[in-house]
């Protein structure tokens, strides 16, 4: 059975999304970029805020699942520009602690809004 995750502490959906999907004990979010929930505006930073916006939204994503970043089991990095990926893994190793989840980092030409970052997750439900 299929469950969908919304929350009005991470941004609503841009298009025909969900923010995350529940599928047997697997949570798949959509990608979250650096947009401040409350404004619906991309925040105006360079890429350190920009990636602790996007990691305080997905906290908002995995929250309303009853979760935490501790039950992420994979993540992928989108970033317009892999020179900010020292900068990227700096601020991401302050939401991720070993065991760390598997990841895969690409550049990308653009993101929405142009956003320099984008980080989707793959998470792991807790058992009852």
């Amino acid at each position: 059975m299929q469950k969908v995750i919304s929350t009005q502490g991470a941004p609503a959906a841009i298009g025909p999304y969900s923010q995350a999907i529940v599928i047997g004990d697997t949570l798949y979010a959509s990608g979250q970029i650096p947009i401040d929930p409350e404004t619906g505006n991309l925040i105006d930073a360079g890429i350190a805020e920009q990636t602790r916006r996007v990691m305080i939204n997905i906290g908002a994503v995995l929250s309303e699942a009853r979760l935490d970043y501790s039950d992420v089991v994979k993540t992928t990095v989108f970033l317009t520009d892999i020179g900010d990926f020292a900068t990227v893994n700096g601020v991401y190793a302050e939401y991720f602690k070993e065991p760390y989840p598997a990841r895969s980092c690409v550049q990308v030409a653009k993101l929405p809004k142009n956003a320099g970052v984008e980080i989707e997750i793959v998470a792991k439900l807790r058992r009852a």
